[in-house]
């Protein structure tokens, strides 16, 4: 009684022993004499001390910051590059068979990746294509890491420091830009209103004593402040029936 009783106290202790919680954001990659032999799935399950083993695989999204990268744009300019790489675990058992550290070796991979690409795109193209180039070292790290048993879900790009020389120039650009939009807006409004006032002209022009009550109204709008000191401006039309008046008279004397 007493073999049987030590018997499974030890069964028992081996039991406590090899039970083993897998948290629902986890999954167990269990072996057997060195040999992969299952996944374990959230709960307690049991692993027979000494014959068998486990790795637990978190299946979570995580994310990876890629550190600053120095590389040269196609166009031979020197930027620094950032990055996030958000990813998670599809598949426990290569995550650990086919690769040794899957968080370190993705974040190399990435690394290369994004050199690689901005070596391949203009200064331009990569200030104004961030989403584009992001997405495209998504799909190339994406492809490779599928066979780790990873998931890229998505790329972004924090941060894109150029020189301060480079900087200095694109700004002194995107003033001239500005610059130029003004005075283009300013010259489209001047030319609608030299449109207006020649319109305006010929509309008085066509009306017999438009351009004289005009010319009254203005006065009278003038007159009201008693600051402004009023030159009028005799119509030359009046001024040449004055001269003929005159001459007539000059000749009808003689």
């Amino acid at each position: 009684m007493t073999t049987i009783y030590i018997v499974l106290a030890v069964i028992a202790a081996i039991i406590i022993i090899g039970i083993k919680q897998v948290n629902q954001y986890e999954r167990g990659v269990k072996f057997t004499i060195g040999k992969y032999t299952g996944i374990m799935d959230p709960g307690w399950r049991l692993v027979i001390p000494i014959f068998q083993s486990y790795r637990k695989v978190d299946i979570r999204i995580k994310a990876v910051d890629v550190p600053d990268q120095n590389a040269i744009t196609k166009d031979n300019v020197s930027v620094a590059v950032n990055a996030v790489i958000y990813y998670k675990v599809s598949s426990a058992e290569k995550a650990i068979l086919e690769v040794e550290d899957f968080f370190y070796a993705i974040s190399q991979y990435a690394q290369t990746t994004m050199r690689n690409i901005v070596g391949e795109v203009t200064l331009d193209e990569l200030l104004s294509g961030r989403e584009s180039i992001a997405n495209r070292i998504k799909d190339i790290v994406e492809k490779e890491t599928t066979a780790w048993g990873l998931h890229v879900n998505n790329v972004e790009l924090k941060d894109i420091k150029l020189p301060e020389t480079m900087e200095r120039t694109i700004a002194k650009q995107a003033e001239a830009e500005r610059e130029k939009r003004a005075v283009i807006i300013t010259s489209e409004g001047e030319l609608a209103a030299s449109q207006n006032i020649a319109k305006a002209a010929q509309t008085l022009s066509a009306s017999d004593g438009a351009l004289h009550l005009r010319t009254l109204q203005s006065l009278n709008d003038i007159s009201s402040d008693q600051s402004n000191t009023i030159v009028f401006t005799v119509p030359l039309e009046i001024m040449q029936a004055f001269t003929g008046y005159v001459k007539k008279v000059k000749e009808d004397s003689r």
